[in-house]
């Protein structure tokens, strides 16, 4: 995570997460009155037709007297999300036909093992019984 200082009046503090096409920014900022509150903004990087770009930007804005209640269920439901699903990143895509790794590893020594089997029974069935004597 990067961090910035800024010497603006309105921006105290700011650290970055570059999150692959996403940029988390989290900024701390002054009140008129002089006080703290916490800014998290998104931004996502989108391509258009033509190769040019440009980026959609969703902003939160996170007072002090909301910190603990925010805090508390934010790491509630990231928990749960761990707890019920694991930390295993299914895919940045989310493709459609995504398998996991070890059931993939599974399916593929079933499927060698039902065509070594078929090979078997299919050599068994052409198998010729030849005396050299005969050639």
């Amino acid at each position: 995570m990067e961090e910035r200082k800024y010497n603006d009046a309105e921006d105290i503090f700011s650290k970055i997460l570059r999150a692959g096409r996403r940029t988390y920014f989290f900024d701390v900022r002054s009140t008129k009155a002089g006080d703290y509150y916490l800014t998290i903004s998104e931004s996502k990087k989108f391509t258009n037709e033509d190769g040019t770009f440009y980026f959609k930007k969703h902003k939160i804005y996170l007072y002090k007297e909301d910190f603990e209640g925010f805090s508390s269920l934010l790491e509630e439901m990231t928990k749960y999300i761990v707890d019920e699903k694991g930390i295993e990143v299914i895919s940045e895509i989310h493709q459609k036909d995504f398998k996991r790794e070890d059931s993939i590893e599974e399916k593929s020594s079933s499927e060698e093992s039902k065509i070594e089997e078929l090979k078997a029974e299919d050599s068994k069935e052409n198998f010729t019984d030849v005396d050299f004597d005969d050639i």
